[in-house]
């Protein structure tokens, strides 16, 4: 048995496991990388780790840094965790729509959290990316990662989501599906499967009233309103997607994400969250393009930070999701989904 110095050495090494209930129409084989398994609940828990170490070799770090990042909870909760271990502050700023959660999970690990309101332009300086380059600028010691314009971001993952991917298919795989939120994971994973594979075809999920689907379809940025689903999609165009890697993004609204997360959770018993669901609802979509064929989906985060919105019942009725609570059986969700 393995033991480590710190649950950053956790990081990684993730599952992979195949969807059997869920794509059972479908023509392709889907297997899903099961991100949210990182010890802090999430992809960027492999970012957080991947900068750590950068920082480290430019003697960066020292016991008066603080970590600045604007996020939508995971970078947050990721960068939180990685605070506690090295003995380092941390603040985040947090837009309002996302989950108390989220919220209460960085505030455990001793993070100042700075909740922002959501349905203002990217730019205004009450925005949550406003907010925390002011609050690096003001705080002594403060590194800020700016995972939304870093290119450390889409290194990370290919130095490690990408190999293990290929290694985990031996290579056999026909199709990678992801969802856009800074575009880091597309772009590293991306990169790093066309550099083995030209012929694989990399395919990004974007909620609607994101701005990546037109930027890359139509060349213009269409006028971003708020979604509900977390994690992805952004409102303006950040540097860190890098679009020569991807051959298609697909669009998806806030009800299809959280029913088929639901489904994940309840037939697949993969508790994941409603990103995740996005990018396998675009796996779905997607897979008549590939039969007989072999795509990757990447579940990015953990229903743990969801347990009071789109896994609730209650919830999902109220925000006009469900009609009704629903029977925790495979027939009666499938019959959910398939109602829209």
């Amino acid at each position: 048995m393995k033991v480590y110095d710190s649950i950053l050495e956790a990081v990684g090494d993730t599952p992979m496991v195949r969807i059997r209930s869920v794509s059972k129409q479908v023509p392709a084989e889907i297997f899903a990388k099961l991100e949210f398994m990182n010890p802090g609940g999430s992809v960027k828990d492999r970012l957080v780790r991947y900068l750590l170490e950068r920082y480290d070799e430019a003697g960066a770090l020292t016991p008066d840094t603080v970590l600045v990042e604007n996020s939508s909870g995971n970078t947050g909760a990721a960068l939180s965790m990685a605070a506690a271990v090295r003995g380092i502050g941390c603040v985040v700023t947090i837009p309002d729509k996302m989950s108390t959660e989220k919220i209460a999970r960085m505030r455990a690990f001793g993070t100042r959290v700075v909740v922002a309101p959501t349905a203002v332009a990217a730019d205004a300086p009450e925005s949550y990316y406003s907010q925390a380059r002011r609050i690096a600028e003001e705080t002594p010691g403060a590194i800020y990662p700016d995972q939304y314009n870093n290119p450390l971001n889409a290194a990370a993952h290919y130095a490690s989501t990408g190999p293990e991917i290929w290694e985990q298919t031996g290579g056999r795989i026909d199709a990678f599906v992801c969802g856009i939120g800074t575009g880091g994971t597309i772009s590293g994973v991306g990169r790093y499967l066309k550099e083995r594979d030209p012929s694989i075809r990399v395919i990004g999920v974007d909620p609607e009233g994101s701005v990546f689907h037109d930027q890359f379809h139509h060349g213009r940025l269409s006028t971003p309103h708020v979604y509900q689903v977390e994690g992805i999609g952004e409102d303006y165009l950040v540097e860190a997607v890098d679009f020569s890697v991807i051959d298609d993004i697909i669009r998806v609204d806030d009800r299809s994400s959280f029913l088929t997360a639901r489904r994940l959770v309840r037939e697949e018993g993969l508790l994941c969250g409603g990103s995740s669901g996005a990018a396998m609802w675009g796996a779905l979509q997607v897979a008549d393009r590939f039969p007989g064929g072999r795509i990757v989906v990447l579940l990015p985060d953990s229903g743990n930070m969801y347990l009071s919105k789109f896994l609730d019942d209650d919830w999902m009725v109220r925000h006009g999701h469900l009609a009704a609570p629903t029977a925790a059986t495979p027939q009666a969700m499938a019959a959910v989904a398939g109602a829209e």
